[in-house]
C-alpha cells in the first residue's frame, strides 16, 4: 500500500516532479497547510516576498532569464487578488508561469466566507487556464496539466487554486505519467505549401520587412530568425518585445517599430510590399491608426497561436506553428527558390531604407542648465555594462529610452511589460531575473513613480542576497503622462509632479532597505557612478539620477494617428519621399 500524505505534502512533491527550484510567495491561512511541508523540501527555495506582486512579476523575469516556468505563490482572498496583476502581464506578453493559490476549504466556497475570493473566476479571462482543486487525490494531476499549459504552445499564466481541505485531507502521490487535454492541441508544424508559398513572395517582393515580435524570442528562434535575415538579405524591425530577438548593431537592422520606434523602423514598415510577420500580433503601438499601416504591403504571419492571424489585420499567407520549426523550413524554401534562380532583387529598397536610417538617427537633446539627460544616463548604462547584462524596465519614458538607448545584442537581455504597461514592474522582475540569472548584471531602469510601487521588493533582495542593481531615472514626475499632458493638454500638469526630489530621499531610502545608495545630478558623474554601481555587489544597488524634467521621448506617433504622421521632434516630421 502507498504511503499516505497529506495533500500539502503531494503538492510539494508535485512541484518538485515539475523541476521546481525557486518559488516565490507570502503564506496565509488557506495556504498555511501547504508551507509546512514546503519548508522540508530539500530542492525548493522558497523566496518570501513583500508583497504578492512582486511574487508574480518576480516569476515572470526568473522565466525571462532561466528558461523554466515561473512560480508564484498566494493565500486566498486579498493575496489572490494581489496576483491579478502579474497574472494579466504574464498574459499579455506571454510569460510562462504558474500561480498557486488557497482558497477556502471546500465547504465554505460561495459562502462569502472570510478572505474568500473567486479567483479562478477572477482571473479565467487573463489565463491559459485556471484549476479549482478540492480534492486531495487530484493535486499531482493539476499541476503537472498546469506546467504542461503554462509551457507549450504559446506560453502563459496558469492558476492552480487549492481548497484548504484539499491540503489537509490524506491522500497518495502518484505523478502522471501521460498528460491528455482534450482539445488543446497546439499545431508546432508548419504546412509545408504555405511556407513555399511564403518564399516564393519574399523573392517576388521588391520591399519586403521582417517584422518580429516577442514570439521569436519565446520560440528561442533567434539564431535561425538572423540565417533567415542574412541568405535573404531583408531588412529587420524587431518589436519593443523583440529587442534583442536580432542584434542591434548588424546592419540589416532597422530600429523598434511604433509609437516610439525609430524613423527606419517605421518607415519601413509604411513603405513595404510585403510583411514577413514573425511571432508579432499587430499591436496598436505597432500599428497606429490600423486602416493605414503599411497600406501596400501583403502579408504573411506565422505565429503559434492561430487566433493572433487575421485578428487585426488580414493575412494573405497564414502559417499556424512554432517559430523554432518554421523559420528554418522557410529557410530551405528560399534556398530552393535561390537554386531555382529565382532572388528578390531589394537593391532599391536597401537604398531607401539606408537614406531614412542615415538621415533620421535617434537622438536627444542636451539641457541647456547642465542637467542630466536621461537619454545620456541609460546610454552609458547600457555600454559600460556591457551586452552580457540584463536590463528589466517599469513602465513609461526610461522604458522607452531603454529599449531605444540600450544595444541589445542576445535575447531574453530585455524584460519590460509590454502589453499590460505594468507600473511597479521592474525591481520585481529584476529580482526574478537575477534569481535564474545570478551570474549576470542585472539592471532594473525604473522612473521615480514606477519605483514607489514595488521598491518594497528591495528588503526581499538585500535578506535573500540577490544583488540587482536599479537606476532610478528621478524626474520627480510621472514622466510619460507629463509629457502627453505637455503635448496635449496646453502644459496643465494635473497630479502629476511627485515632489520626488525631495521626498522620499531614495538614497537614505536605499539605506533602511540595507542596500548601497548612491546619487548623480551631473552629467561628469554618470561614468563613475555606474562603474561604482557595477563593483558592489554584496547587496543591492540604487542610483537615484536627478534627471531634467521636461525630457521627452521621440519619435512619437500620437495614440490613434496614422504612422505616417511620426514626428522626430515636436512639430517636426521627417520628409518620406526625399532624396536629399
Amino acid at each position: 500500500m502507498s504511503e499516505q500524505i497529506t495533500g500539502a505534502q503531494s503538492l510539494v512533491h508535485s512541484l518538485e516532479a515539475a523541476g521546481v527550484t525557486d518559488i516565490f510567495g507570502i503564506p496565509g491561512g488557506a495556504i498555511l497547510p501547504l508551507y509546512d511541508p514546503l519548508m522540508d523540501s530539500s530542492q525548493i527555495r522558497h523566496i518570501l516576498v513583500r508583497h504578492e506582486q512582486g511574487a508574480g512579476h518576480a516569476a515572470e523575469g526568473y522565466a525571462y532569464t532561466s528558461g523554466k516556468v515561473g512560480v508564484c505563490m498566494a493565500t486566498s482572498g486579498p493575496g489572490a487578488t494581489n496576483l491579478v496583476t502579474p497574472i494579466a502581464d504574464a498574459n499579455m506578453d506571454s510569460v510562462p508561469m504558474v500561480a498557486i493559490t488557497g482558497q477556502v476549504s471546500s465547504s465554505f466556497i460561495g459562502t462569502d466566507a472570510f478572505q474568500e475570493a473567486d479567483i479562478r473566476g477572477i482571473t479565467m479571462p487573463i489565463t491559459k487556464h485556471s484549476f479549482l482543486v478540492t480534492k486531495a487525490d487530484d493535486i499531482p494531476r493539476a499541476i503537472a496539466e498546469a506546467f504542461y499549459l503554462a509551457s507549450s504552445g504559446r506560453p502563459g499564466p496558469v492558476l492552480v487554486d487549492v481548497a484548504k481541505d484539499a491540503l489537509q485531507a490524506m491522500t497518495t502521490f502518484e505523478w502522471p505519467t501521460n498528460i491528455e487535454l482534450p482539445g488543446y492541441h497546439p499545431v508546432t508544424r508548419p504546412h509545408a505549401k504555405q511556407v513555399r508559398e511564403a518564399a516564393r513572395m519574399i523573392v517576388d517582393a521588391k520591399a519586403p520587412v521582417l517584422y518580429i515580435g516577442g514570439g521569436v524570442i519565446r520560440a528561442g528562434a533567434s539564431e535561425s530568425l538572423r540565417k533567415l535575415a542574412e541568405i535573404a538579405g531583408l531588412p529587420v524591425v524587431t518589436t519593443l518585445m523583440a529587442r534583442g530577438a536580432f542584434p542591434d548593431t548588424h546592419p540589416q537592422h532597422m530600429g523598434m517599430p511604433g509609437m516610439h520606434g525609430s524613423v527606419s523602423a517605421v518607415g519601413a514598415l509604411q513603405n513595404s510590399d510585403l510583411l514577413i510577420t514573425l511571432g508579432a500580433r499587430f499591436d496598436d503601438r505597432v500599428t497606429g491608426k490600423l486602416s493605414t499601416f503599411a497600406p501596400n504591403a501583403a502579408v504573411i504571419h506565422a505565429d503559434i497561436d492561430p487566433a493572433e492571424i487575421g485578428k487585426n489585420r488580414h493575412a494573405d499567407v497564414p502559417i499556424v506553428g512554432d517559430l523554432a520549426e518554421i523559420i528554418p523550413e522557410l529557410i530551405v524554401a528560399l534556398e530552393a527558390e535561390f537554386e531555382a534562380g529565382r532572388r528578390g532583387d531589394y537593391g532599391a529598397w536597401w537604398q531607401q531604407l539606408t537614406r531614412m536610417k542615415e538621415t533620421y538617427p535617434l537622438g536627444y537633446d542636451i539641457p541647456d542648465d547642465g542637467s542630466l539627460a536621461p537619454q545620456y544616463v541609460i546610454q552609458r548604462l547600457g555600454e559600460i555594462s556591457g551586452t552580457d547584462s540584463i536590463f528589466a524596465a517599469g513602465v513609461g519614458q526610461h522604458q522607452m529610452w531603454a529599449a531605444q538607448f540600450i544595444n541589445y545584442e542576445k535575447p531574453n537581455t530585455w524584460i519590460n511589460s509590454g502589453g499590460l504597461g505594468t507600473m511597479g514592474f521592474a525591481v520585481p522582475a529584476a529580482m526574478g531575473a537575477k534569481v535564474g540569472a545570478p551570474d549576470k548584471t542585472v539592471w532594473a531602469v525604473d522612473g521615480d513613480g514606477c519605483f514607489q510601487m514595488t521598491n518594497q521588493e528591495l528588503v526581499t533582495c538585500t535578506i535573500n542576497e540577490i544583488p540587482i542593481k536599479v537606476a532610478l531615472m528621478n524626474n520627480s514626475s510621472l514622466g510619460m503622462v507629463r509629457q502627453w499632458q505637455t503635448l496635449f493638454y496646453n502644459s496643465r500638469y494635473s497630479n502629476t509632479d511627485l515632489h520626488s526630489y525631495r521626498i522620499p530621499d531614495f538614497v537614505k531610502l536605499a539605506d533602511a532597505y540595507g542596500c548601497h545608495g548612491l546619487r548623480c545630478e551631473t552629467p561628469d558623474q554618470v561614468d563613475a557612478t555606474i562603474e561604482k554601481a557595477l563593483s558592489l555587489n554584496d547587496a543591492p544597488v540604487v542610483i537615484d539620477f536627478i534627471v531634467h524634467r521636461d525630457a521627452m521621448v521621440w519619435p512619437m506617433v500620437a495614440a490613434g494617428a496614422s504612422n505616417d504622421d511620426i514626428q522626430i521632434a515636436r512639430d517636426l516630421a521627417p520628409e518620406w519621399g526625399s532624396d536629399d
